[in-house]
């Protein structure tokens, strides 16, 4: 991959432009990534060979689909699964999804500042990405939270919906999430591994969230286990006063 094209898809990776929106026109765009127009024209041509992009004659240049079923996750908004699916072209089911009743437990007891034997409602399943297992996810929701009946819940998340998706339906005033990610390992032997058909052990991606009103009340729990490749995950980083961006493929001028 030439410098042209990995800044080309660098730019397209930060999610300003969803499948099927069209691109700014090529000399407003070689302007921005800091490239002539002719070597913008090179990595269009293989963007398009490789579905990334679609260019149709007499009407300009638009955003395909990845090359990847992989999600494409950037940290500066709150973004459902079921929503980042959508624009990868991604169809979503799950497996082995149970709805329960079960006590907090000491940490979301500490959570949501109740009794740890309070019950609240659990769902665990596992996320096929078309078709293939992706990631185990667990949402623990606030007790005081109107979910949907059991029957409805379930045929929500059967549909690829996540548990955003049906508390924003429910009218739950829901603001932002705090996140954490960290590595884990998975194995054939753990419950999580024996879930997603893991054979070998292997590294994997962990996201905890809280999900929490404007005034900072959480009101859902979730641990998603991602298995590699499954997530691009990814946050852009600006500087405050952006310098000029330098010739890339050009002669320096004197």
């Amino acid at each position: 991959m030439d410098v042209a094209e990995e800044a080309l898809r660098r730019w397209l990776a930060t999610g300003r432009h969803r499948v099927g929106e069209r691109l700014p026109p090529e000399q407003e765009l070689s302007a921005r990534l800091g490239i002539s127009r002719g070597t913008l024209r090179t990595a269009l041509g293989r963007l398009e060979r490789s579905g990334e992009i679609v260019r149709r004659q007499g009407s300009g240049t638009y955003v395909g689909q990845a090359a990847s079923w992989a999600l494409d996750e950037g940290l500066e908004k709150l973004v459902s699964y079921s929503e980042l699916a959508r624009r990868r072209g991604v169809r979503l089911e799950v497996s082995e999804l149970e709805i329960a009743q079960r006590p907090l437990g000491p940490e979301l007891g500490r959570l949501y500042e109740l009794d740890p034997q309070t019950s609240a409602t659990t769902i665990t399943r596992v996320l096929l990405m078309d078709g293939q297992p992706g990631a185990r996810m667990a949402d623990v929701v606030r007790p005081d939270i109107p979910l949907p009946a059991p029957g409805k819940l379930r045929q929500a998340l059967e549909r690829g919906q996540m548990v955003l998706d049906v508390l924003l339906k429910q009218g739950v005033p829901v603001a932002y999430n705090r996140s954490r990610i960290e590595a884990c390992v998975l194995t054939r032997e753990d419950p999580v591994g024996i879930a997603l058909g893991v054979t070998d052990t292997m590294g994997a991606l962990q996201i905890e969230h809280v999900t929490c009103t404007a005034e900072g009340a959480p009101v859902e729990h979730s641990t998603d286990i991602f298995l590699p490749r499954s997530l691009d995950l990814h946050v852009v980083r600006w500087l405050e006063d952006v310098p000029p961006v330098p010739a890339i493929g050009r002669a320096a001028r004197p």
